[in-house]
């Protein structure tokens, strides 16, 4: 039932497309596991080695915490609707900020405001596909609005202060060195 590759095929790529979610899991060398849900226009597969994703202000910061202190990143895609799959890309991972000289280049490929707190680069080292059929059919209503009215009503500068107060430390105190890298560090 399940297969691994080294590589996402066209067929995987083409799977990932069809996805209005998408699960990331990251840890530290100690603490806690990380898995986080993602929606939205928010994942671009590069090549058959790269997927980059968008990171919008949450409340958490565990994945850019997790990376800097161990690279481990999967990402897991489940079928909800057709044919049953299950399709994990694991690699090592990277967070992009704002002040990061690749930043420009990747943030052109999604939609960015001012809540755009990260991208994040998997370097695929090892696919994994398996059946399934044990995931339940689900119906997709939309996409929520709800971080964006948030995130408005912040604005620019209430949500960096929101970096500043909820987002540069993990579950486990682990930094995530947004102050640092958007350029918000504290004098």
């Amino acid at each position: 039932m399940g297969q691994t590759t080294k590589s996402l095929s066209e067929k995987h790529i083409a799977f990932i497309g069809e996805q209005k979610m998408y699960f990331v899991g990251t840890a530290a060398e100690s603490g806690k596991v990380n898995v986080s849900p993602k929606g939205g226009d928010s994942l671009r597969v590069m090549d058959n080695k790269t997927i980059a994703w968008l990171n919008q202000t949450g409340s958490g910061n565990e994945s850019a915490a997790h990376v800097l202190r161990d690279p481990r990143m999967t990402i897991m895609f489940c079928a909800f609707e057709g044919a049953p799959l299950i399709l994990r890309a694991y690699g090592q991972g990277r967070a992009l900020h704002r002040n990061d000289p690749e930043w420009e280049i990747f943030s052109a490929l999604f939609p960015i405001n001012f809540a755009s707190r990260q991208i994040f680069l998997l370097d695929i080292d090892l696919v994994q596909s398996s059946c399934g059929m044990s995931v339940p059919y689900f119906s997709y209503e939309g996409d929520r609005d709800d971080l964006d009215k948030w995130s408005d009503r912040q604005g620019e500068e209430g949500i960096q202060r929101y970096w500043l107060k909820k987002n540069q430390t993990s579950l486990d105190g682990f930094e995530s060195d947004i102050a640092k890298r958007t350029g918000l560090e504290e004098e």
